[in-house]
């Protein structure tokens, strides 16, 4: 635990407890504790994030899903009527699918992702699951049938700008996929498409809610609002989260 503490883990107290039930021998502590001390994530290193109460399994280079997430989750789901056909952009791990799965009852549910490795991992944690996951670039891989038809598109796109990289702590910049980083040269890149696209995939009167950067939300409501959607805002303070969600008239 010392040596967690002196390279500035936060938690070390804590972090040392799940390194140490991670590891089958004292040789595995050793080499789990040297990597967690040279800047490799936690959650590369047991393999698993905890997100919104559930255990997710993250693969080396897989965006790690981040706490404030779940007022995501929350905002999409306090929208969504029964039953209804919800779609995970930018899906990453599948933390947030998975997370609506648990609390909708969809009679589709699916997640995409432009990132191999992201797919793959999204797969393993939806196994078991009435779900089915992309691989491509935001909507382009979906079934055509579900054109103006989704109730709930989620996504938690990119949305750090570009210059604001390499300000990031390094176990995200150093370790994490770019493209789960880089939201263009204001951040809103990827997220403009989502919304521009979004349009011509919801049903009347679904829902596309993202998260965003409170410095982002005017411009992004403008971009959504443009796309025809009716944009509103959400924001937790304790989770330093930022919603942003989007009713197609």
């Amino acid at each position: 635990m010392g040596r967690l503490r002196a390279a500035g883990c936060v938690y070390a107290e804590d972090e040392a407890d799940l390194l140490l039930a991670a590891a089958d021998d004292p040789a595995t502590l050793a080499d789990l504790t040297e990597r967690r001390v040279a800047g490799e994530p936690l959650e590369y290193l047991l393999g698993w994030a905890e997100f919104c109460g559930l255990r997710i399994a993250v693969d080396a280079g897989v965006f790690v899903p981040r706490g404030r997430t779940a007022l995501l989750v929350e905002a999409a789901a306090a929208l969504t009527g029964p039953a209804p056909a919800v779609v995970d952009l930018c899906c990453g791990s599948g933390a947030t699918t998975v997370a609506l799965a648990h609390r909708l009852t969809p009679r589709w549910l699916a997640a995409a992702d432009i990132d191999p490795a992201a797919v793959a991992c999204a797969r393993r944690n939806l196994a078991g699951l009435v779900a089915e996951v992309f691989e491509g670039d935001l909507f382009a891989p979906l079934p055509g049938q579900w054109r103006g038809r989704l109730d709930l598109v989620v996504a938690n796109a990119p949305y750090v700008p570009t210059d604001a990289v390499a300000l990031m702590p390094p176990e995200a910049r150093l370790h994490e996929a770019p493209v789960a980083l880089d939201g263009g040269p204001d951040g809103l890149s990827v997220l403009r498409r989502v919304g521009a696209d979004a349009v011509r995939w919801l049903a009347p009167g679904g829902h596309l809610v993202v998260e965003a950067g409170t410095t982002q939300v005017e411009a992004l409501c403008a971009a959504f609002d443009a796309a025809g959607l009716v944009p509103s805002v959400r924001h937790d303070e304790d989770l330093d989260a930022t919603a942003v969600t989007a009713r197609r008239p």
